[in-house]
């Protein structure tokens, strides 16, 4: 799928959960849609999760 096509769509996923349940709802639709993105991201192979945590600890790489 097209980026600009999912950024529309979780665009419009959040506008239409800041209408209905107000902010909070906007923000737990937010957490959730970034934890999709995410586990999606490490299903494809294209996130690292050893260099995000080595990144968070900070450890660097030479790579």
């Amino acid at each position: 799928m097209n980026p600009t096509i999912v950024g529309m769509a979780a665009g419009a996923v959040l506008a239409f959960a800041a209408l209905i349940f107000g902010f909070w709802g906007f923000l737990l639709t937010f957490l959730l849609v970034l934890c999709g993105a995410v586990v999606g991201r490490i299903i494809e192979g294209k996130l690292d999760l050893r260099g995000v945590f080595d990144a968070l600890s900070g450890r660097r790489s030479s790579s």
